[in-house]
């Protein structure tokens, strides 16, 4: 790896690597990969090295993830056979990894407007800056000049400050929230969370034991407070999770006279408030109030992720939190994530020199353009089988079927015509949102964008009449 690093990206020789190890395969069975830490640890470079070579394989559809397992491999002559299992979540990721799929599913919205020249540019700059630096084992929590930048970006006051040792940074969203779930000791604790919720956050809690309380939003993406408020006095409530500008995937964002019912009624109780930012600065227009706006910081946690606005090249999540400083940073040592010092540098660059936001504006303009090209798709080919509210931010719409279907057989339906689609029902436990789908409006073309609408109509109206 030391002499590929004299001409390339460390990621790029990754990339070779496991390239050549995927061509070895010659079974029909799916194969599994070395894991992160296992690779990163091998070939002497960062966790999040290994993360960004994976995350190109899985574009090209040579590899794909399974939560809580790790990567597969599909092997050349098997790579186009679709996945059989009765999981429906594991379902949509590996198909939406297979060659040639129309992938309505995907929520990636930094693919649209890619910030990676302008990251490895300023990557490569460092590095003549820091030849070989060796990666520092003194800043388990995230390299300082990043936390630093967060802290900063997320000062709004005097009062309402933070500073770089209430910023921790693990090598994915994921790593962090199980730390989160590990200091605050959520384990069999009761949690609200608005629905529908990202999956990833709901299959991350299921697998830890948190007992999961859903919080649904009324129409058009309002706060039900009255509701929160009876939760919160019938129920051991330890933490309730809210969004900080955009829901998602509804993609929605709640007007501030409900943001500050719902922050006087979190006031009043003894729990833990976590405001989810993934998607804070994707909204279309200027953010409203967020709570961290209305609650004192001494009562909040924040968590959010890069990856949502620069892509996988950095895959990095984080939380904000002003308490419990010595067990994040037991949990963080004791976790030992690898992280690519210089990766973390040139993204604490690209916040300090105005090259992060320069990227915001242009990337909520594409998603503005491409969400609008939706909704008029949306209008003239499935105004008779979808509703659906405009969305405020993000790269989806959340739809609902006007007449009930079997959203699992309509999903089957559509894997017969390559398109794959994600049914409401991965956004909740407890079985609600069974006749929505969120999809994603951010595609390469219009052709396709075109094609997939037009047969998920075909077979929203067949599956209505079966």
């Amino acid at each position: 790896m030391k002499n590929a690093r004299d001409t390339d990206f460390a990621y790029q020789a990754v990339y070779r690597y496991l390239t050549s190890v995927i061509g070895e395969t010659a079974t029909d069975a799916r194969v599994r990969l070395p894991s992160l830490r296992h690779l990163a640890e091998r070939l002497n470079v960062s966790i999040s090295t290994i993360q960004y070579a994976y995350s190109l394989l899985e574009k090209e559809g040579r590899v794909y993830s399974v939560a809580k397992s790790g990567y597969y491999a599909l092997p050349a002559q098997t790579i186009t056979t679709p996945y059989s299992g009765s999981d429906l979540l594991e379902s949509v990721y590996v198909n939406a990894r297979r060659p040639g799929m129309l992938v309505l599913s995907g929520d990636e919205p930094a693919l649209l407007q890619p910030i990676d020249s302008p990251l490895l540019l300023q990557e490569r700059e460092l590095l003549r800056q820091y030849p070989r630096q060796p990666q520092p084992n003194s800043q388990p929590c995230g390299e300082l000049e990043l936390r630093m930048a967060l802290a900063a970006r997320y000062t709004t006051s005097p009062v309402r400050c933070w500073h770089a040792d209430d910023v921790y940074i693990g090598a994915d969203l994921r790593g962090v929230l199980e730390i989160l779930i590990a200091v605050l000791g959520l384990k069999d604790a009761a949690v609200v969370v608005e629905s529908p919720c990202d999956w990833v956050i709901l299959r991350l809690f299921q697998a830890a034991g948190v007992r999961v309380i859903e919080w649904p939003l009324r129409a058009g993406g309002r706060l039900h407070h009255e509701h929160l408020k009876e939760l919160l006095e019938t129920e051991p409530v330890r933490l309730v999770m809210v969004s900080s500008g955009v829901n998602m995937p509804r993609g929605s964002q709640a007007p501030d006279e409900d943001r500050q019912a719902v922050a006087q009624l979190l006031d009043r109780y003894d729990c833990w408030v976590l405001e989810n930012d993934c998607y804070g600065e994707l909204g279309f227009e200027a953010p409203g109030l967020r709570f961290r706006d209305l609650l004192a910081p001494d009562r909040l946690m924040i968590f959010s992720t890069f990856e949502k606005i620069i892509g996988p090249e950095a895959p990095y999540g984080y939380v904000l939190s002003r308490h419990l400083s010595g067990e994040w940073q037991r949990h963080f040592l004791l976790r030992a994530f690898r992280l690519s010092s210089i990766r973390q540098k040139a993204i604490a660059r690209l916040y300090s020199n105005g090259r992060i936001d320069q990227h915001l504006q242009s990337l909520r303009r594409r998603l503005k353009d491409s969400k609008t090209q939706m909704i008029q798709l949306l209008c003239e080919r499935l105004d008779d089988a979808l509703q659906f509210v405009e969305p405020e931010g993000g790269a989806t719409v959340w739809v609902r079927s006007l007449r009930k279907v079997d959203a699992r057989q309509l999903f089957q339906r559509l894997l017969g015509q390559q398109v794959v689609i994600a049914p409401g029902e991965l956004f909740s436990l407890q079985g609600l949102h069974a006749q929505h789908l969120r999809l994603s409006h951010s595609f390469a073309s219009d052709y396709d964008l075109t094609t997939a609408l037009g047969l998920l109509g075909d077979a929203l109206r067949r599956e209505a009449f079966d």
